[in-house]
């Protein structure tokens, strides 16, 4: 009987686990900033904006950098580089008397977070083995859709009932416990043929972007667009059709059903192939959003929470998994960058964009339109990925049955 490849290594649960810390920490400084920032140093809305958003600004920056950067410094050595720096900039918010340097500090600190999100991103796809990629990378991205969850309730919770300073002290400890583990991680050596990408040195973007990731990263950039509504506009809506309390738990329920489903979506990608999984999530996330806009009850927004949360989570794991197999090994770091570059663009335009239709067709109006773009997105993966995909697990099953067959 062959022995299943093992998963849960200590490896794969230490990256695993300096994910969500950076994550945790990134989503409780997105929803408290802002508000620190007004009541500290009197801010604007639009500057009290900018104090969350101008850190998604440095990662997007930084990613390509850093997917370049990963073959000639090394993948471990780079995050903890990162990981240092995002330590750096976390203890830097104690002693911060002006909004300027707020500005400054939140901008490295997003260098930091994109360095070391892309090299968690990239170890990660290094350390799972290849027959079970799928799966793993699906346990890995749920890091980031726990931290979805935790991460704003804590932070919601910690500047409610605490000192403004008590958030910086626990992503900071939080900060320091992601140095602690990476230092634990092994990461096997790749022996890479220095080629052009990794000798040569200059602007061209094939030195910065992975060409194989961006068909699938242009949806990717399409659903992140979708999905900022959600961050963006969730509470203003709940809010509005009175269902504030119910809005409160939206998250908690997209992470555990997103959590439910993994062991099964994971397992269905790397049996059957990944149009198995992206079409029943983009239909499923496509849904969530119509039960969204319709919700007039706190059960059917929690359900839409839910449904999101498989559909949307489902999808995104997998894109990142499609992103990593159709690299070459010695491009994983720049498949990876390539990926995230995209969706943190996909997230960062959205609010501003959606503010404008906002006003003209209100809450409701907006959910079913960024339905609709999903639903269309059926049809973009179709051409960007999925018809290669059918064709390509075609001829391996014919290969499968004729060798079945001798």
């Amino acid at each position: 009987m062959e022995q299943k490849v093992k998963l849960w290594t200590k490896d794969f649960i230490m990256v695993s686990l300096s994910n969500f810390l950076l994550f945790i920490s990134f989503y409780m400084l997105m929803v408290t900033l802002a508000v620190y920032s007004i009541d500290k140093f009197h801010a604007s809305q639009s500057e009290a904006g900018l104090a969350s958003s101008i850190f998604v600004l440095g990662a997007v920056l930084v990613r390509p950098i850093a997917g370049r950067m990963m073959g000639t410094v090394g993948k471990k050595k780079l995050l903890l580089m990162g990981l240092i720096l995002f330590l750096v900039m976390m203890l830097s918010y104690f002693p911060v008397n002006s909004l300027p340097l707020l500005f400054f500090i939140r901008f490295i600190h997003g260098f930091a977070f994109g360095i070391s999100t892309t090299a968690t991103g990239t170890i990660a796809a290094d350390i799972i083995p290849a027959v079970r990629r799928g799966e793993g990378m699906g346990y890995f991205a749920t890091s980031m859709n726990l931290a979805m969850a935790i991460g704003p309730f804590l932070g919601l919770v910690i500047s409610r009932y605490f000192a403004d300073s008590m958030i910086f002290v626990v992503t900071t400890a939080f900060s320091f416990i992601a140095v602690l583990a990476t230092i634990f991680i092994h990461i096997p050596k790749v022996n890479i043929v220095p080629n052009e990408e990794t000798v040569k040195s200059g602007l061209h973007l094939r030195y910065f972007f992975e060409k194989s990731t961006i068909p699938i990263a242009v949806l990717v950039a399409l659903f992140g667009f979708v999905y900022s509504s959600i961050l963006s506009f969730l509470s203003a809506y709940a809010a509005e059709i009175d269902l504030a309390g119910a809005a409160s738990f939206f998250f908690v329920m997209y992470a555990v059903f997103l959590l439910i489903s993994r062991p099964f979506t994971g397992k269905l990608f790397d049996l059957k192939g990944e149009n198995s999984v992206i079409y029943p999530s983009i239909l499923l996330f496509g849904t969530g959003l119509l039960l969204l806009s319709q919700a007039e009850h706190g059960i059917i927004l929690l359900i839409a929470g839910a449904v999101i949360g498989v559909g949307f989570g489902t999808f995104q794991s997998s894109a990142q998994t499609v992103a990593v197999n159709e690299a070459s090994n010695h491009r994983i770091g720049l498949a990876t960058s390539t990926f995230f570059v995209f969706y943190d663009f996909g997230v960062g335009v959205g609010p501003f964009l959606l503010g404008f239709i906002l006003p003209i067709i209100g809450f409701r109006g907006l959910y079913i339109t960024m339905s609709m773009i999903v639903f269309v997105g059926i049809l973009v993966y179709y051409m960007v990925h999925g018809k290669k995909a059918a064709e390509r697990h075609k001829s391996l099953s014919d290969v499968k049955e004729y060798q079945a067959g001798r």
